[in-house]
């Protein structure tokens, strides 16, 4: 387990203020290290101090910014912000207007706006959280039929339409819609349109066991009429807010985001990024855009499809019932590593963060996310692993070297992420080994809330020895279902979910069955041993688990771990 290092007497200190960037004080210690200088002998230490810094791009550290256990270089305290303010509000009726702020030559269209660090709502249809039964999903006219909406919608050119699909969420840019009697028909622009109607898992359900799927439309200036909204107009870029009550918009702080990514730790296979560290450092405001240009239909756990169908004849070399295939993308994250080793983040802050907060991608081993804070993430808080992006099927079980190995992930809070994509988790492993998932607290999130595991498969992948203790799960699942406070995917040996503390699932109120679970196997789960979990009732859920699973003493009956 990778440990912090004591500071030495020859430790070199570098200090980020008024007459040094960021980017100059890790200049700084890329050049104490190449030149073999004595500060670089037992650790280089950066203080960011109290102080803001506001990124203009993404901070790329490169082999070349290592440092080695013995002497690593640690980044210390501070904020980094990838958003702008927006100044110069004007009254408008009920609202406030102000000009779009620039980066560069360009205006910054965003899909975030947050007031005095609290996230407005984009305009929506209904409020916060609320949706409407959809009446009908038409797969050979690629349209959705709903309850005409009483707004007059036929100018606006930005609308959206959300789809609680399941597990998953779609976000469709709307194309068309048409008043057919009582109710409209919608049909969508491509790429989404075809994801969405060709993809047989998840798609909307109509008539199912709790009634149809819903839907809920957004981004039109003709839904902001409530206090705590805003609207972004196109090509304009003028940004339209509706203060909330006593809210002094001209001396409130307004950022809104023009960075998705803040931090990206590159290396190579044969020169990994190493002996990297920030401990008490606060990463916020990085945006989302990519829905507004391509829309975004998700096959779990917030991984978009490149592209997906169903077989017209089931089965595959590897999987002869298989019946469909899916190939899919990452989601953005804020702050992301590749070929890293002996990272550490430790006692920082991710707030305000609209896609994914952290991601240890492949090749990132012996490295630890500890004592730190999830709040506010708009996507996956913590996400760990190769998930068989790109053009890897993801049903195919996954035997490559890109798996991460030896993370420990402990003694985090994570509260309040996956606001923008229903479908993402608290905490998501995908083909790991020997991850230590222990002590967290995960609540308010609209899926599951810790999930290890991809493939679908029961066969040999490199997943393996891991391990998920001593966790705190509540209010999770609160939009969607098919979901457990603990989830997990396909054959793990030598893995195991103890001492765990599970709430009951929250009660979506659109979920169209009654798939909420503490614990979740999912698809060929295998390998693990389940001991020790409190949970209100034995609350599991199969879906063909292995012959290796040891499932005792887990329940009610079980010792409660007290609260974090």
């Amino acid at each position: 387990m990778l440990t912090s290092c004591v500071m030495s007497a020859m430790a070199g200190e570098i200090h980020v203020d008024k007459n040094k960037s960021l980017e100059e004080a890790l200049f700084q210690a890329r050049e104490w290290r190449r030149l073999n200088a004595p500060e670089a002998t037992g650790g280089i230490h950066i203080y960011l101090g109290d102080n803001t810094y506001r990124l203009n791009k993404p901070l790329l550290l490169r082999p070349e910014d290592s440092g080695t256990a013995a002497s690593p270089t640690i980044i210390h305290g501070g904020t980094i912000s990838g958003a702008v303010s927006i100044k110069n509000w004007k009254k408008e009726g009920k609202l406030w207007v102000a000009d779009a702020p620039m980066a560069g030559n360009k205006i910054i269209y965003s899909r975030q706006l947050w007031v005095n660090g609290h996230k407005a709502l984009r305009a929506q249809q209904f409020a916060a959280g609320k949706m409407e039964r959809m009446i009908d999903f038409n797969i050979a006219d690629k349209t959705i039929t709903i309850p005409t909406p009483k707004e007059d919608l036929s100018k606006e050119t930005q609308l959206e339409m959300m789809v609680h699909q399941r597990w998953a969420i779609a976000i469709l840019r709307v194309k068309e819609m048409k008043k057919v009697g009582k109710n409209t028909v919608v049909s969508f622009h491509d790429p989404e349109s075809q994801l969405e109607f060709a993809h047989p898992w998840p798609q909307p359900v109509i008539n199912g066991e709790k009634g149809n799927s819903s839907f809920c439309l957004m981004n039109a200036k003709a839904f902001l009429n409530e206090p705590g909204e805003w609207y972004q107009d196109y090509p304009s870029g003028k940004i339209y807010y509706y203060p909330l009550a006593g809210e002094n918009i001209q001396k409130a702080t307004a950022e809104i985001p023009h960075l998705e990514q803040l931090i990206y730790m590159a290396g190579t296979e044969e020169r990994p990024v190493t002996d990297i560290h920030f401990e008490g450092t606060t990463f916020c405001y990085a945006g989302w855009q990519r829905p507004s240009y391509e829309g975004h239909v998700t096959l779990q756990g917030g991984f978009r499809m490149l592209d997906a169908y169903k077989l017209q004849k089931p089965g595959l070399f590897h999987k002869a019932a298989l019946e469909n295939q899916a190939w899919i993308a990452r989601p953005e994250a804020a702050i992301s590593a590749v070929h890293a080793e002996r990272l550490l983040f430790k006692k920082c802050i991710f707030t305000h963060l609209a896609a994914t907060g952290i991601d240890l991608e492949g090749f990132v081993n012996n490295s630890n996310v500890e004592r730190s804070g999830f709040y506010d993430i708009g996507g996956t808080a913590i996400m760990v692993g190769y998930f068989g992006e790109q053009g890897f099927e993801t049903h195919i079980p996954y035997l490559g070297k890109n798996i991460c190995d030896n993370i420990t992930i402990k003694e985090n809070r994570v509260k309040d992420a996956t606001n923008e994509d229903w479908g993402a988790v608290g905490i998501a492993a995908g083909y790991v080994s020997n991850i230590n998932i222990v002590q967290n607290e995960v609540c308010d999130v609209n899926y599951s809330g810790i999930c290890v595991g991809w493939g679908w498969t029961a066969l040999k992948s490199g997943m393996h020895d891991n391990r998920i203790e001593g966790n705190y799960v509540h209010r999770y699942a609160k939009q969607l279902y098919d979901t457990g406070g603990i989830y997990t995917l396909s054959n793990q040996p030598g893995s195991f979910i103890i001492n765990n503390r599970i709430e009951a699932p929250t009660k979506a109120p659109y979920a169209t069955n009654d798939r909420g679970f503490c614990i979740y196997f999912d698809e060929a789960t295998d390998g693990y041993t389940v001991e020790n979990n409190w949970m209100p009732t034995e609350s599991f859920g199969y879906n063909q688990p292995g012959p290796a699973m040891i499932i005792r003493n887990n329940g009610p009956q079980v010792k409660v771990k007290s609260e974090k």
